[in-house]
């Protein structure tokens, strides 16, 4: 091979179609993208090419064969460096990376035991064409051409790159219309644009978001605020004020979905004192309520409960808009005289917390520094539910009263791990080594609770309280589905898996008596106002997108960060309108158009504010914008 003469530019040739098949490889054995037809597949196949022949295009510019080479195998080193760093993210969060959490550095070191149990030593053929690369430098003896025609051939090159670009772009435009305009669906945007183009259009998306800030003046309010206004829900007459003057003790219950709730694995219980608790007498229990968390996965759902917003369709608002104004259920209880703080066994630093929680107008975090860690009590990231929740109750004990406190669990958290004496079920039988072990950390999670509600009465503050407990965020995702499938005993369709996006949700009021199970579909971003109107505080003039789950005009109708939603007729997922009650397509599947558009107007709004810092201009107390004179003022 190495006496036989090569057309000049074979090793560039070979580099472009070694990362391109490579690439189409890794989408069809890596990541779940759904493919319904022979276009969507030829446009798979087709997609990194364009970005690749620009990119290696680069070499043609350099003189020297040795000078072309190194610029090829930067090249394709970048290339699967991204590749590689989207299959290991994806493989917990089931999505692609986009520019902020590539900038979240402080979590890095945090969330070690996740990122460890991603990588494989098998994951070295994702980088199979830098070896082929490799060898074709080599090996290949290309020939030498007159100079004079550089240029010409460069011209031809880049002609043809910007032809199967356009290509491209007019495949995904016929097949995915106004496919731009919807970004915040990544699957779509991969499996139209590609890998490489997606992650150019996030860099476009995350520039245009700071430039959102710095030129938005509040008018872009009136607009949000008529929406919020008109779609309001008036409290319950009833429920308004059930809790008024209480403590507020909010348990974010780590990973937990509604599926383990009252159900068995293998014969054995797996949630025994929270089976008990959805039929207490002093308990609501919502059974068909979901989590709406993105990227951001716990600290959206503090996101979604503190501000009644939904988290951005990329990164984590934590995270990217830290030092926003916020409209806060924290500020707002401070403002009646409750102690606010958050306890959490982690760095202060994780989700950029310290920073969030200020513009949060939370008075005190708990961080690790806060809690003793004794031998045998550190998990993952931080410490142990139960003796978390012990020291937690031992905190609440020397809290001025009220006081409005979240705990924060971590025990349940991936890859679910626990020690021996710890383990109070066996393992899940399946092929799936997380979903197997997830089991056990659950039933963990739920003796600490029963430890938590214990220590409350020991500490006589139970009866002075209201408990309220949500699952943040689906613990085992799709990338689980056969083992999830063995174990539900049925195929996960979309709609299935949709449904699997149900989190536990508990209103605990200690002296209520009329407890009872709400079938009210539901979600995250309704938490807020049910909250506030349960602890007597008007939410009439805030600017939020929930409504309070106790009202008799509360619409029931949940839009995930993803596009999907469910209402109490329809189910969409997957581009597919389904019956809610038999899991089936519906006949006419435009019946879902208007919730979609609608669930695409909300999530808009709900962006907008945030990626314009829009609430400094709205003024709170008497819901109005700000006159331009106290916009000006620092």
């Amino acid at each position: 091979m190495k006496n036989k003469e090569w057309p000049k530019h074979s090793v560039l040739a070979i580099a472009v179609i070694a990362t391109w098949l490579t690439t189409y490889v890794v989408y069809k054995t890596a990541f779940s993208i759904t493919i319904d037809n022979a276009l969507q597949e030829f446009i798979l196949f087709l997609n990194p090419l364009s970005l690749l022949l620009f990119a290696y295009g680069g070499a043609l510019f350099f003189k020297s064969k040795k000078a072309r080479n190194r610029y090829i195998l930067v090249i394709a080193v970048l290339t699967s460096v991204v590749l590689y760093g989207n299959v290991a993210f994806y493989r917990f969060f089931t999505d692609f990376i986009t520019l902020p959490v590539l900038f979240q550095t402080d979590n890095f070191g945090d969330i070690g035991n996740s990122a460890a149990a991603s990588i494989f030593w098998t994951d070295i053929v994702y980088f199979a064409d830098i070896i082929i690369i490799l060898l074709a430098m080599r090996f290949v003896n290309e020939k030498q051409t007159a100079a004079k025609s550089a240029a010409t051939h460069r011209k031809a090159y880049f002609v043809l790159s910007a032809a199967v670009l356009f290509f491209n772009l007019g495949l995904a435009e016929a097949e995915r219309p106004q496919l731009l305009t919807r970004s915040f669906d990544r699957e779509m945007l991969v499996k139209n644009l590609g890998m490489y183009n997606y992650h150019l259009y996030d860099v476009y998306i995350q520039s245009k978001s700071q430039a959102q800030r710095a030129l938005a003046d509040g008018s872009e309010l009136t607009e949000v605020t008529n929406y919020v206004r008109s779609n309001q829900a008036e409290p319950s007459e009833e429920m308004f004020g059930a809790a008024e003057g209480r403590n507020l003790i909010v348990v974010t219950l780590e990973s937990l979905q509604t599926f383990v709730l009252n159900n068995e694995m293998n014969g054995e219980t797996i949630t025994p004192f929270m089976n008990e608790l959805t039929q207490d007498e002093d308990t609501i229990y919502f059974p068909n309520f979901y989590h709406q968390t993105g990227l951001g996965k716990t600290s959206d759902s503090e996101f979604l409960l503190e501000t009644g917003m939904y988290p951005l369709s990329g990164g984590a608002v934590f995270f990217t808009h830290s030092g926003n104004t916020f409209n806060s259920m924290a500020e707002k209880m401070g403002n009646e005289g409750y102690a606010t703080n958050v306890q959490h066994a982690n760095t202060k630093s994780f989700w950029n917390r310290d920073m969030m929680y200020e513009s949060l107008e939370i008075d005190k975090f708990y961080d690790i520094q806060s809690f003793t860690v004794g031998e045998g009590e550190a998990v993952n990231w931080g410490m142990k539910d139960i003796p978390f929740f012990e020291q937690s109750v031992g905190h609440m004990s020397e809290m001025q009263q009220p006081f409005y406190t979240r705990l924060l669990s971590l025990t349940n958290h991936h890859p679910f791990t626990l020690d021996e004496e710890d383990k109070m079920i066996d393992e899940y039988d399946s092929n799936s080594g997380t979903l197997n072990r997830y089991f056990q950390t659950v039933r963990y999670l739920d003796e600490a609770v029963k430890t938590l509600f214990e220590d409350l009465k020991e500490q006589g503050l139970y009866e002075n309280s209201i408990i309220v407990m949500y699952g943040d965020h689906y613990g085992i995702s799709d990338n689980h589905n056969e083992a999830m499938a063995q174990y539900l005993d049925k195929e996960i369709t979309p709609y299935e898996s949709a449904q699997l996006q149900k989190v536990p949700f508990f209103v605990h009021i200690p002296g209520y008596e009329e407890g009872y199970v709400n079938e009210e579909i539901g979600g995250q971003v309704d938490m807020r106002s049910t909250i506030l109107h349960l602890m007597g505080m008007e939410t009439e003039k805030d600017i939020q997108f929930g409504g309070d789950l106790f009202s008799e005009e509360h619409e029931e109708f949940v839009i995930f960060r993803d596009g999907r939603f469910v209402t109490d007729e329809y189910v969409y997922a997957a581009n597919v309108c389904y019956d809610i009650e038999t899991g089936e397509p519906v006949e006419d599947q435009s019946l879902c158009d208007p919730y979609a558009e609608r669930a695409l107007e909300e999530l808009q709004y709900s962006e907008s504010i945030i990626n314009g810092d829009l609430l400094r201009f709205y003024e709170e107390e008497n819901g109005q914008l700000k006159t331009l004179d106290e916009q000006e003022q620092p």
